[in-house]
């Protein structure tokens, strides 16, 4: 499984942040979500007005480290 993880601050308080992420299918590969991320993360972005993004990135991640 591939994970864009990213930091979202809230921009009226930015040391308020949190630590999100969005999942991909496992046929996705890192170079794939890099190049997705950025569109994906500006229509979160839009969803969440109120936030910004510090930071993102992309990893692998075992289906057993999901959050619940």
């Amino acid at each position: 499984m591939i994970e864009l993880a990213f930091v979202a601050c809230l921009s009226a308080a930015p040391a308020a942040c949190e630590k999100r992420s969005l999942y991909y299918a496992d046929d996705l590969s890192p170079t794939a979500c890099v190049l997705r991320a950025q569109p994906e993360l500006a229509k979160w972005i839009f969803d969440h007005p109120r936030y910004h993004v510090a930071s993102w990135s992309c990893r692998f991640r075992a289906a057993s480290e999901q959050d619940a």
